[in-house]
C-alpha cells in the first residue's frame, strides 16, 4: 500500500502499474474490486480484473480509496480504551475526508488534491490520545461531558496540548505535505491558518476542511454526540466559507460515503 500511494503521488504514473502494485495485495485487490463493482458505480457487469478496475476509478480516486483502506487497517491495530467508540470515529473520518473531497470540487480552494487526506486524518490525534494516554482520555472526556468546556480546552487543561496538535505530529512523522498539515492544525480555527492564498485560490483547505467537518457533525455523524451541541454552538460558521459548496457536494455525498464507508 505504501508503494501505490507513492506511486500515485507522482505526475505521470501508467495504469498498468498500479494493477500490478494492487494485485499483489489480495485484500485491497478484493476492496478494490467490490468497491468498484458498489452501487455507486451502477455496473451492468460485474468487473473481475483489477486493471478494468483501476481504469474504471481513476487516479484520484483510486489514490482516495487505498489511502482510506490503508489508514483504516492501521487503525483496527490500535488499542483504545472503555468509551471509545471505533466505528463513530471511523464514520466521522471518513465522512468528512469524502465531503472535503466533494467540496474540493465547486471551490477554488488551495491544494484542493489534499483535502481527502486531510479529512481523512484530521481528528487522527483523538485516536493517539485515547490509544496512548487511556487515563489521561477518560479525564478528558469526563470534564467534557459534566461541561467544561469544548473538547480543545478539556484537552489543554489535562495534557497541555490538543488533539489538532497531537494529529500534526503524526503528518509531521509521516512527512505529508505541509498544506494538509496546516489544513489539519487549523480546522477548529481556519481564521488563524497562515497559509498564502495563491493566485485563483480563494479558500485555504483549513478553511473547506472546518466546513466538511462542521456540516458532517450537523448530520449526526459525529465522533461525541455532544461535539454538535457544545463545539459547533452557531451553525453554518464555517460553512458560509466555502459558499453553496457544501449544498452541491451533498448531491453525491451519501452515495459516495455510503460505497467507501464499507471498508472501515
Amino acid at each position: 500500500m505504501n508503494r501505490v500511494i507513492a506511486s500515485l503521488g507522482r505526475e505521470e504514473v501508467s495504469f498498468s502499474h498500479l494493477a500490478e502494485l494492487i494485485e499483489k495485495d489480495t485484500v485491497l485487490g478484493g476492496n478494490i474490486l467490490k468497491l468498484v463493482n458498489s452501487a455507486l458505480y451502477n455496473r451492468r457487469a460485474e468487473v473481475s480484473s483489477i486493471r478494468y478496475a483501476v481504469s474504471l476509478l481513476g487516479v484520484n480516486k483510486l489514490r482516495n480509496a487505498v489511502m482510506g483502506m490503508s489508514v483504516a487497517r492501521m487503525w483496527t491495530t490500535m488499542k483504545s480504551p472503555p468509551g471509545w467508540c471505533a466505528r463513530q470515529f471511523n464514520m466521522h473520518s471518513v465522512a468528512v475526508a469524502v465531503l472535503g473531497d466533494l467540496i474540493a470540487q465547486h471551490v477554488p480552494a488551495v491544494f484542493e488534491e489534499g483535502a481527502f487526506a486531510a479529512g481523512l486524518l484530521h481528528d487522527l490525534g483523538r485516536l493517539l490520545i485515547a490509544s496512548s494516554l487511556p487515563d489521561e482520555y477518560t479525564e478528558i472526556m469526563r470534564r467534557y461531558d459534566e461541561g467544561g468546556g469544548t473538547l480543545y480546552q478539556c484537552e489543554r487543561s489535562v495534557i497541555d496540548t490538543d488533539h489538532a496538535e497531537v494529529s500534526v505530529m503524526a503528518l509531521v512523522a509521516w512527512n505529508l505535505p505541509r498544506q494538509i498539515r496546516a489544513a489539519v492544525r487549523y480546522h477548529h480555527s481556519p481564521q488563524d491558518d497562515p497559509t498564502p492564498l495563491t493566485e485563483g485560490r480563494t479558500v485555504r483547505l483549513s478553511a473547506l476542511l472546518a466546513a466538511a467537518d462542521e456540516y458532517v457533525d450537523h448530520l449526526g455523524i459525529s465522533v461525541t454526540p455532544k461535539n454538535m451541541a457544545t463545539d459547533a454552538p452557531t451553525p453554518g460558521r464555517y460553512l458560509a466559507l466555502v459558499g453553496d459548496a457544501a449544498g452541491q457536494a451533498n448531491d453525491v455525498f451519501e452515495q459516495e460515503y455510503e460505497a467507501i464507508k464499507a471498508f472501515f
